[in-house]
């Protein structure tokens, strides 16, 4: 067959799976995944750039999301963690926002009632959680405060009888335009230590207004929240969350999962770059034909693989419970890094159609920026792992 006939699809790596680590799944998780697969190319991948250009989120895709069941696949599924994050990766590789819409409700919001609440309180929402019927969303991030929050947290609570009373605010807060409910995460005046509330988004004193001009993750619908005097019962004050260190027990596995985003978000690129390269003719031959263009994506499908074995072991010590902080801080700062440059020579290889969106590379390359940032930046996570190799912190 001559490079200009190739059917991509047709050829043996076409999953970008290289060194077939897709084989380590169980049969029955590896035939859910294909159903994942089949149900995001058929609802997702289809609308993704249009939702995307417009910044509008697809609500009427909840309730499929619902019907697929994807949310706790660990906890209450019983699947291993490689499982959820291949899966995860799947997601992102369709539409970053979307996996960012799931990772937000099922990592940061769901994570938080699994890991910090009392059985009582698991049993009293997480029903409603698990099927989408309530839609949450995680806050922890405050204007005047991203990777120093855990010691400057300024958002208040104060006991009052049998409520708490919350002033303050976060901002880039996903889902919270719609959510029904957020996991606030606020200082105790009493003992000024951070705890965490859940919070109904109807309660007096809530508000959340949409953050406008990205040119990240448009179809997010991230919020600045206000809280003037929200008053929460004692009920929602999730019982195990009592302290910053309590909140790290959710950062360290939605880290991983973000970690996860960067593998799914190169092999979003290398599926674009690739069959740009096979389909797009220059001089008269297909751009495959080059060699600097398949140095271009052997680089790319090289970043992705070593992130992805990176993925795959971390996500086994996260199974056998002997999984780190440190070890999910470095994971996140190379997998970025590695995107970083994955989704850049991607945007090249496309040429001027690469600053498009038309051509989905322009989205990719974008949103690559968000994955970059969020669950800890680079330098943050960076100096984490420093510090447990040398012994030495270098964060202030």
């Amino acid at each position: 067959m001559s490079a200009a006939a190739t059917d991509i699809n047709s050829l043996p790596y076409a999953d970008g799976d290289f060194f077939s680590f897709e084989q380590l799944l169980s049969s029955k998780e590896q035939d859910r995944l294909a159903e994942v697969r089949s149900f995001l190319a058929r609802e997702v991948k289809p609308i993704a750039v249009d939702c995307w250009n417009r910044g509008e989120f697809p609500l009427d895709l909840v309730p499929k999301l619902a019907e697929l069941d994807l949310v706790s696949p660990v906890r209450r599924q019983g699947h291993s963690n490689l499982f959820a994050g291949i899966v995860h990766a799947e997601v992102t590789r369709a539409d970053t926002s979307i996996a960012t819409f799931m990772g937000v409700h099922d990592g940061l919001f769901t994570g938080s009632i699994e890991a910090l609440a009392s059985r009582e309180q698991q049993d009293a929402w997480l029903p409603d959680i698990y099927s989408l019927r309530k839609i949450g969303a995680f806050g922890l991030t405050e204007p005047l405060g991203g990777s120093d929050v855990a010691g400057g947290t300024r958002t208040t609570a104060r006991r009052d009888g049998d409520r708490w009373i919350l002033n303050g605010a976060k901002r880039w807060i996903g889902n919270a335009t719609f959510s029904d409910w957020v996991v606030v995460y606020a200082r105790d005046v009493a003992d000024n230590q951070v705890k965490a509330f859940l919070v109904d988004t109807g309660l007096p004193g809530f508000s959340a207004t949409k953050i406008e001009n990205k040119i990240s993750l448009r179809t997010v619908q991230n919020a600045d929240i206000t809280l003037e005097n929200v008053a929460v019962p004692d009920f929602f004050k999730l019982a195990n969350a009592n302290s910053f260190r309590d909140t790290n027990k959710v950062l360290k596995v939605t880290r991983l999962a973000v970690a996860w985003q960067a593998v799914g978000q190169q092999l979003a690129a290398f599926d674009v770059a690739r069959r740009y390269a096979v389909e797009r003719h220059q001089f008269g031959r297909p751009l495959a034909s080059f060699q600097l263009v398949q140095s271009q994506l052997v680089q790319i499908l090289g970043n992705a693989v070593s992130s992805m074995g990176m993925m795959v072991r971390l996500s086994q010590l996260e199974d056998a419970g002997q999984a780190k902080d440190e070890q999910s801080a470095l994971a996140k700062a190379f997998t970025t890094a590695r995107m970083r440059e994955s989704v850049a020579i991607g945007r090249s290889l496309l040429g001027g159609n690469g600053i498009v969106t038309d051509f989905e590379m322009a989205k990719i390359f974008a949103d690559a920026e968000a994955i970059y940032s969020y669950e800890g930046t680079h330098e943050v996570n960076t100096l984490v792992a420093g510090r447990a190799i040398t012994g030495v912190s270098a964060i202030v």
